[in-house]
């Protein structure tokens, strides 16, 4: 019966949020990515999002996983072992930047379809999952707060309260999911980027570097604005 419950809980199909709520989440969103004081906390979010692309699309194109590191200067690092060169490690090294856009664009797809507690337990078995591959410190207990807040609010908080953590959640993916790949062409514009995913992907394939950041920004820009097109009120 318990089960039972647990089911019917987890596919409930739960009614739009207010209007203000939604762009109340959206404000705050937007200035967790423009403030950069927050920017500097908020960003390690983004990382996890980020290293965690890079970890599945190994998993996905058969190469061995060894862990993934997250720092506390919001760098990280995933680390697999296989051919150097070829598909798998070009779509690896390809699938950071894009992943929390995408991540973003899932979300909003649940949360258009009123798939709220669906969204939430997502979210907390990616976390799981991602844990399991952490080889330090700062990693776990970044992961392990981000969880944490998913389990508390999935567990303890009000239908409005968490209406409000996924909107928040998923409109910070999508609006954060384009500033580092504008941080990595301005970078790039001052060449201090010769290990980013985009010179590395300009080493395996021969495009240039600045083609696979126009490709990174393109993707984020479309999740943005199909994204917004799911969650704004209409």
């Amino acid at each position: 019966m318990d089960f039972v419950r647990l089911w019917d809980r987890l596919t409930a199909v739960q009614p739009d949020p207010p209007n203000w709520l939604v762009w109340g989440a959206t404000a705050v969103a937007l200035l967790a990515v423009a403030l950069r004081p927050v920017w500097r906390l908020s960003r390690t979010v983004v990382t996890i999002a980020h290293e965690g692309g890079h970890g599945v699309t190994a998993l996905l194109t058969r190469r061995r996983l060894s862990g993934i590191r997250l720092h506390s200067d919001t760098s990280g690092l995933t680390v697999s072992s296989g051919r150097a060169t070829g598909p798998g490690m070009v779509l690896t090294a390809a699938a950071g930047y894009p992943a929390p856009s995408l991540l973003g664009l899932g979300g909003a797809a649940l949360l258009a379809a009123g798939r709220i507690t669906v969204l939430l337990w997502v979210g907390i078995v990616l976390l799981a999952a991602m844990l399991l591959t952490l080889r330090n410190l700062f990693g776990v207990l970044a992961v392990l707060a981000t969880g944490g807040a998913f389990v508390a609010v999935s567990w303890y908080g009000t239908p409005q309260w968490q209406g409000a953590f996924a909107y928040l959640g998923v409109w910070f993916l999508l609006l954060a999911g384009v500033r580092p790949i504008v941080e990595l062409y301005s970078a790039r514009r001052r060449g201090g980027t010769p290990g980013s995913d985009a010179d590395q992907l300009a080493r395996l394939t021969g495009v240039p570097a600045t083609a696979w950041v126009a490709l990174f920004l393109v993707v984020a820009l479309a999740c943005l604005g199909l994204g917004a097109a799911w969650l704004l009120p209409r």
